[in-house]
């Protein structure tokens, strides 16, 4: 007997006519292409979104994949769209995917999928790319390059699919390998000749995997887990620093719940800010230059002791002036057990996925915890009041022109109002004002620059914002940041997204008073056109585009552009000597350290 597939074919060979065999009609052969394989790989793990810019040789794969039913955001360069996928995977715990052309798509695409390595963003670059042959031969193929050993020393893994038959291997584990351990950007190579080819319906229905548990949790060594106890319990002035890894995580109770439990104050990162309220009474934001170099045992959930925070030593923690400098003991929950010693010694690590180690920590406290010591504590409140108050009276003043002060007190207002709203943020003076000024109140809403301190981010994180979560998007930029990925604008207007951007336009890089120092008829490089209409580029695409000179005028175009949930653009216009060369960060600059 002749064997039917029962199966709706997803794809045939054009031989669709019965035959007989033995005296017997057979069924039609009927085959799958690897376009279908690619997409049913994708259905098959819930991949439901696709990041990305059509091209040679994935055209078609980019039709194919919105007829089958998959959402396909086209943007108008690859960076971009590798960022969009890159912090779709940190809000969604499934990998983000950017699909890019061969070798200059690709390249454009490689530094999304850098940065989402280094800052542990679960992403899949998928490129298409020359024939393998001609490649290796060097022979000189259209957009000929050798993806794959290029992108290895900047993914977590890297991967190439050369047969129909292992695109469905080639896709699970690229899937594993982003969401596994610690997250990371991985990349797929599939050169052209993979599409068209086929092979069975059936096998090829077969050879497909839907990967199971991707992200197994890791559970800590209960000897781990009392170490970092005793040594907290035991601490005069402890510390809780959470990093953006505490946010990935998604246990956000339990996160909660053992930062109220111990009454350890907390500092959060800033993707970390949410995870409670940036106004909670035990966030220790507004006294950080105190109670780094103070605290006695610090302990790091999903933080890292990298430059952000100075490498756990040097002047942020106070130097040999402190009285805990060199001396200062850490608890660092993280999953990488590489992680620990890389900066200073850790005391006691504890090795787990973060949900499972904080609720291991939980579970091991007890009925009882003592509280940290009242003078520990005061202290703390005092310079957070002090602080709070300095601030206050900054946000206060009412300049003209707009300082970023007096343009970022209405943002806090919005955002309060508003707290469901994503807020995406990049610039230098532009990043650190709105991390110090805007309070966030839920966790996962503050999206900005990470490990790297890349700019460019903005547009591509505001797309993704608003296509993962359906909720308003508030993006706050400095004039030179956005001019990495402006032109996205018309991205956001084509997919109609309740993005609001406001730039803070200061007329330069840093600022926009500086000069010529040859006095010749060339600006300076750090300077712009002076009264750039930056909001006739949301108009020029059919979006709202404002002019804000005041307070006022910025609240009110904030204000309707959430009411409306259309495109806007706001060209927030302050002061061009407001800003410090290189912002918080001018340490890092050696020419900005020589100037007065």
């Amino acid at each position: 007997m002749s064997s039917v597939i029962a199966a709706k074919p997803v794809a045939t060979t054009a031989d669709e006519t019965p035959k007989i065999v033995g005296g017997e009609i057979t069924a039609p052969s009927q085959e799958i292409d690897g376009f279908q394989l690619v997409i049913d790989a994708l259905k098959l793990n819930g991949i439901d979104t696709i990041f990305g810019l059509p091209g040679i040789p994935i055209t078609d794969l980019t039709r194919k994949l919105q007829a089958a039913g998959l959402r396909v955001i086209s943007f108008r360069h690859e960076q971009n769209a590798g960022y969009a996928a890159s912090i779709a995977g940190f809000m969604s715990q499934k990998p983000g995917i950017c699909l890019t052309v061969s070798a200059p798509g690709f390249m454009n695409g490689l530094a999304a999928l850098a940065n989402a390595t280094t800052n542990c963003f679960p992403m899949i670059l998928i490129s298409g790319s020359s024939e393998r042959e001609i490649v290796d031969l060097q022979q000189g193929d259209y957009e000929e390059m050798d993806q794959l050993a290029i992108a290895r020393p900047h993914a977590k893994a890297a991967f190439r699919v050369l047969h129909a038959e292992d695109i469905g291997v080639g896709v699970a584990r690229a899937i594993r390998a982003a969401l596994s351990g610690r997250p990371g950007g991985v990349y797929l190579d599939f050169p052209a000749k993979l599409f068209p080819q086929t092979i069975d319906a059936e096998a090829g229905r077969q050879s497909l995997i839907k990967v199971v548990d991707p992200a197994p949790r890791q559970i800590p060594a209960p000897d781990a887990v009392q170490r970092a106890l005793d040594l907290l319990k035991g601490a005069k002035r402890p510390l809780i620093i959470l990093g953006k890894g505490a946010a990935y995580a998604q246990a956000d109770a339990d996160i909660r719940a053992l930062v109220e439990r111990t009454g350890i104050p907390y500092l959060p990162m800033s993707m970390a800010k949410g995870l409670l309220p940036d106004t909670h009474e035990q966030s220790a934001s507004a006294a950080r230059s105190y109670v780094l170099p103070e605290a006695d045992v610090v302990m790091l959930i999903g933080a890292r002791l990298n430059w952000l925070l100075s490498q756990g030593k040097g002047k942020t923690w106070g130097g040999k002036s402190a009285k805990h400098w060199g001396g200062q003991k850490f608890v660092q929950i993280d999953i990488s057990p590489q992680e620990a010693d890389s900066n200073v010694r850790i005391d006691a690590p504890v090795v787990g996925d973060i949900g499972s180690c904080v609720a291991a920590m939980l579970g091991a406290m007890g009925s009882k915890w003592p509280k940290p010591p009242a003078e520990w504590l005061g202290a703390i409140a005092e310079r957070k009041t002090k602080n709070v108050a300095k601030m206050g009276e900054s946000l206060a003043q009412n300049p003209t022109p707009m300082n970023f002060h007096s343009a970022l007190n209405v943002v806090r207002d919005i955002v309060k109002a508003n707290p469901d709203a994503i807020l995406v943020n990049e610039g230098a003076n532009a990043l650190d004002f709105t991390r110090s000024i805007v309070d966030m109140y839920k966790p996962r809403k503050r999206l900005d620059v990470g490990t790297w301190g890349v700019m460019g981010i903005g547009m591509g994180f505001s797309v993704a914002a608003a296509v993962v979560s359906g909720e308003q998007v508030i993006a706050i930029e400095g004039d030179s940041a956005f001019g990495f990925s402006g032109m996205e604008c018309e991205t956001i207007c084509r997919y109609n997204l309740p993005v609001c951007v406001v730039i803070l336009n200061n007329n330069g890089v840093y600022r926009g008073d500086e000069v010529n120092p040859t006095g010749g008829r060339d600006p300076s490089p750090l300077v712009f056109v002076k009264g750039a209409r930056y909001e006739m580029l949301m108009q020029a695409f059919g979006g709202v585009g404002v002019l804000a000179r005041t307070p006022d005028e910025l609240r009110k175009a904030m204000e309707e552009a959430i009411r409306s949930r259309r495109p806007t653009l706001i060209n927030a216009v302050i002061d061009e000597k407001a800003g410090t060369e290189s912002g918080r960060i001018t340490s890092l600059n050696p020419a900005a350290k020589k100037k007065p």
